[in-house]
């Protein structure tokens, strides 16, 4: 049974258009949702406005199609996040502390960022299946737990589309790239002792979150870790991941690893970085794995280097996509 017919008949799920979709297609779909944004107080260090200026940069992408993916729905989000949790960030009842760990004040507009922000991780796994790669110019929440957010984390949207993915029988083993400077501890936790799911990360040993979990493989790199170092672990750790025979994978594309971000604490260029996503894109298509990229931390001195780290891996993923993926030969 080819994916196309599974994804016609079970529910594409948000944003998704699989009649439409074609492995042949001269355009990858990303997805998008900065225009639900956050009430920020003056000051807030996160950099809000980088979904839109990266939204700005890739609509001159030609090879790329642009869509609002629509709001995870609860029964999605409860496959990971514990009740007791989901409703209180829905209902506007997270205490102080939980809020101060999550580091945005609640709001509605909060909570429907975040709906929308999985959304997009959604619809993105679907695209990837169907069309080899897919991308949400958003998400890569890896702080979030099943029972709480930190880390400008509310729901972890990468968990949720691979439980998703996997409900609905279009998948049944995961690969979690993340190469975000920060250890994907969220992540790590959800899925422990999950034999389906294989998480790597490679992250600054000396970086947040302090207290790191175990995820199925940890390079944790030196403060000033620099091109070499990275791409090395990079490379050791896509063998461990891909070693897992996954059915999709999805790509943490942060670009918080670079020299001049202000969270990173790594000596990684713009280059390296580029030359990561070469990695990822480049071993994944040799072995048949489509990717889901989101996009993960970016807290560059200057926000036009955050946007322009992540606008390339845009670039890189809509190139990437080889006519073998997602036409059906994984069903």
């Amino acid at each position: 049974m080819r994916l196309k017919y599974l994804l016609t008949e079970f529910g594409a799920g948000p944003g998704a258009r699989p009649v439409d979709s074609d492995p042949t297609s001269a355009e990858m779909r990303a997805f998008y949702c900065d225009e639900f944004v956050l009430p920020l107080p003056d000051g807030h260090r996160f950099p809000m406005e980088k979904y839109r200026l990266l939204r700005e940069r890739v609509t001159e992408y030609a090879d790329v199609t642009l869509e609002v993916p629509d709001a995870a729905p609860l029964p999605s989000l409860a496959r990971v996040h514990e009740p007791g949790y989901l409703d209180a960030v829905v209902g506007g009842r997270l205490d102080r502390a939980a809020i101060r760990a999550i580091g945005f004040p609640w709001s509605p507009e909060l909570v429907e960022r975040s709906r929308r922000s999985v959304g997009g991780t959604l619809a993105a796994g679907l695209a990837a299946l169907v069309d080899g790669a897919g991308a949400n110019l958003a998400g890569g929440t890896h702080h979030s737990f099943a029972d709480r957010g930190e880390g400008f984390c509310v729901f972890n949207d990468v968990a949720v589309a691979t439980r998703d993915l996997q409900a609905d029988g279009l998948v049944d083993t995961v690969a979690v790239l993340d190469l975000d400077v920060h250890q994907g501890n969220g992540t790590a936790a959800i899925f422990s002792g999950d034999d389906s799911v294989f998480t790597l990360s490679v992250h600054g040993a000396n970086n947040y979150p302090f207290r790191k979990e175990h995820s199925d493989f940890d390079v944790a790199l030196p403060d000033g870790a620099d091109d070499d170092t990275f791409l090395d672990a990079v490379d050791r750790g896509l063998d461990r991941a891909l070693a897992h025979d996954p059915d999709v994978a999805f790509y943490v594309a942060g670009a918080d690893p670079f020299s001049d971000d202000r969270l990173g604490r790594l000596a990684v260029s713009k280059g390296g970085l580029a030359e990561r996503d070469g990695l990822v894109f480049d071993r994944c298509a040799a072995q048949g794995v489509p990717v889901a990229v989101v996009m993960g931390g970016g807290y560059g001195r200057d926000i036009a280097d955050t946007v322009e780290i992540h606008a390339a891996t845009i670039r890189a993923a809509s190139g990437s996509r080889q006519p073998t993926h997602g036409t059906g030969a994984r069903t």
